[in-house]
Formats: structure tokens, sequence, C-alpha cells
């Protein structure tokens, strides 16, 4: 069976986003969590998707001019994420939604469809997000691990990546990394 990973940057308080509504220390959006060569699918929220779609199609159509969003230059891996992303079937959680940009788009309905998902042959999936619906994934026991890059700062006010979580969880450590600037990539088991 295909597991289902999530991977979230957060403060050391836990918030995955500060009171403007994102993470502003956050320098860049690659995949650090070591994914790329186990996977072979993204798993997102609707609320995220729009945004996600639109921040990586502006690298993948204009990779040498600075981002509309934040103003900065793709990083080397941002663009190798853009190229992944381009090819890569994402499936989005939405009752609503019904298209999308990405030709390799495809919608999930219920928690049903997920399941299905996972049992599907292939590679393990990316539970990009939001924090809801991997509260949410987790809770329904859908989420397999977690892999946290943690940043040496307390946010404060802000949207914590675990304040809709229900049920107690059991986490497994199965790695620890230090990273540069203080961070600290940690990789759990879900229980």
């Amino acid at each position: 069976m295909r597991k289902l990973i999530t991977g979230m940057k957060i403060s050391l308080d836990g918030k995955m986003e500060g009171p403007e509504g994102y993470a502003d220390w956050v320098d860049a959006w690659s995949e650090e969590y070591g994914l790329m060569p186990q996977i072979d699918a993204c798993l997102l929220g609707s609320a995220m998707y729009a945004g996600y779609e639109r921040y990586w199609t502006a690298i993948q159509n204009e990779p040498d001019k600075p981002l509309p969003m934040t103003g900065k230059l793709p990083t080397p891996a941002e663009l190798e994420w853009a190229r992944f992303a381009e090819q890569t079937p994402h499936y989005v959680l939405s009752n609503t939604m019904t298209s999308a940009l990405w030709p390799k788009t495809r919608f999930v309905r219920t928690f049903d469809d997920i399941a299905a998902l996972k049992q599907q042959p292939g590679k393990d999936i990316y539970l990009m997000g939001g924090a809801q619906l991997a509260a949410s994934l987790i809770d329904a026991g859908l989420a397999d691990e977690l892999r946290l890059i943690v940043y040496p700062l307390l946010a404060g006010d802000g949207k914590a990546l675990f304040g809709a979580i229900q049920n107690r969880r059991g986490l497994e450590l199965r790695k620890v990394e230090q990273l540069m600037d203080g961070r600290v990539s940690l990789v759990y088991g879900i229980g």
C-alpha cells in the first residue's frame, strides 16, 4: 500500500502561518523533505490548490523572472520542483471544484477516495496541505508519516499546524537532521 506523507514548514511554536496568513519566515517553497524520489502523486485541499497552482505556474512560465508573490527569483530547488510538479498528478480534495489549469489535476471528493488512491499501485503520495486537511487525514488514520522542517523562531499569533487535531496520536521518531540556519528536519511515523 502507498503511504500518505505530509510535509510542513513550521515555527518552533508549531505555527504554519503568521498573523498575516502566510509563513514569512520561509525563504523558498522548494521540496526540502527528500520526497521527490519516493512519490508520484500529490494531494492538496481546494483552499491551498489555487495559490499553489498560481505560484508554480509562474515559475514554469517565466523561470528567469521574479515571482509576483514574493518579488524574488526562484531558487534552483524551486525550479526543480516546478519541473517535477508539472509532470506529476495532483489530486485535490474538493466537493465543488471541477476544473484546473494543470492537465494532470484530478479531483477526489471523499476520504474514501483518498483511501482508494492509497490502494492503487505506485509510489507514495505527498500530502501538501493545508493544515485542516492534514489534521483531518491524521485524525482519520489515513496519513502515515509526518515530515517537519522546524524554523528557529517563535511566531506568536498565527495558524497552528496541529490546532485542528481532534484525536490523540502517538508518533514514532524516525529521523532528526540539523539543517542550515538553525532549522531542524524531523520525520515521524504516525501511529
